[in-house]
């Protein structure tokens, strides 16, 4: 490990000497917020951006993937054989991302690589991304991330972790992969270790001292499944929902997807496409059958997973960051801080 300080009136000339070596993603502000984009020519990421509307999952597993294609054309000696897309293993750095962001990446891959599968299409992108996160000195008031066992100055699933100095970075490096990145960059005035750590330290400490949301979810792994799926106050929570599926899309550890194939012409394709446990369609079968077909039972099941199934399955903690973009975004201001602590403390009378 060690620490990098970078001079504001540097960063642009590095960032885009590391176009030399590496495909850059980052946060870019539009008129409708920030989104994690493909920063492309001379664009810079926004190293103000403590709010992206959606995380940087979609760098990883693209909203849609095309992962196989084939020819129609019979003419072809291997028409209608589907073969995989080939791997984009172009080195590729995120720049500027809310550390919590990168803890969820590390919940994600729990699912996605696995010993016993390990899903070629995501771990390539993994293996090819270096991740580069700048801390939130100032949380908003969503953030909560603290009670999801991450934080603003959370250094999870990162290769660099920078605090903002005003007219300078401080870069601490995690990893020979940040290490790497930075060498691109051309950014090497190493600073003093024993001060640079104790100035992390006063910065984290303040962060989380600004975090207004407290969660506890420290019951949850002794309750039963049993009793919190029969729970009464279900239907309370699900009474506004309307399944609009805002909260899955927005939150950067939904990994859930739908397979499709596509032909046009004389070609064709199988496309990944995120999916939300919230439609109706999700659970629909081909008889027609539908074993979620209420909207309790689907925020149930939403519920469920992030405070429940992921916390027994893997005993990592709750499948949640504390990002607060669920929240945000709900439109009828269904709240997971007000229904974790809901199924934190409820008690079922005998």
């Amino acid at each position: 490990m060690k620490f990098i300080t970078i001079d504001k009136k540097n960063w642009a000339k590095g960032i885009e000497k590391s176009r030399e070596t590496y495909r850059l993603f980052g946060p870019v502000k539009d008129k409708n917020g920030s989104f994690i984009r493909d920063l492309e020519n001379d664009m810079l990421p926004d190293m103000n951006c403590h709010d992206s509307v959606l995380s940087v999952k979609s760098v990883l597993f693209p909203q849609t993937e095309k992962i196989l294609f084939t020819t129609l054309d019979e003419s072809k000696e291997d028409h209608h054989i589907m073969k995989r897309v080939p791997a984009d293993t172009r080195q590729r750095a995120v720049v500027g991302i809310q550390p919590y962001d990168a803890k969820a990446i590390q919940l994600v891959k729990l699912n996605f690589d696995t010993d016993d599968y390990r899903d070629p299409y995501w771990c390539d992108a993994y293996e090819a991304t270096t991740f580069v996160g700048v801390g939130i000195n100032k949380p908003g008031p969503f953030d909560f991330s603290t009670s999801a066992g991450t934080g603003p100055f959370s250094e999870t699933g990162l290769d660099v972790l920078m605090a903002d100095l005003d007219n300078a970075y401080l870069a601490k490096v995690l990893t020979d992969k940040g290490g790497a990145f930075m060498a691109s960059c051309g950014f090497d005035t190493i600073a003093d270790e024993k001060e640079s750590r104790a100035l992390f330290d006063i910065l984290r400490k303040e962060a989380e001292k600004n975090i207004r949301s407290q969660v506890d979810t420290g019951k949850l792994k002794d309750k039963t499944v049993l009793e919190l799926h029969e729970a009464p106050f279900w239907d309370d929570i699900a009474f506004s929902c309307i399944n609009c599926g805002t909260c899955t899309f927005v939150c950067p550890t939904c990994w859930c997807f739908d397979i499709q194939d596509e032909a046009k012409q004389k070609s064709a394709g199988r496309f990944r496409n995120w999916d939300t446990c919230m439609s109706p369609l999700f659970t629909k079968h081909a008889t027609g059958h539908n074993p979620r077909d209420s909207k309790t039972q689907r925020v149930r099941q939403r519920f469920m997973h992030k405070l429940k199934y992921f916390l027994d399955k893997y005993d990592q903690g709750i499948m949640c960051v504390g990002c607060g973009r669920c929240v945000k975004s709900c439109p009828v201001n269904i709240d997971i801080r007000e229904v974790c602590n809901i199924m934190n403390s409820y008690e079922k009378k005998e």
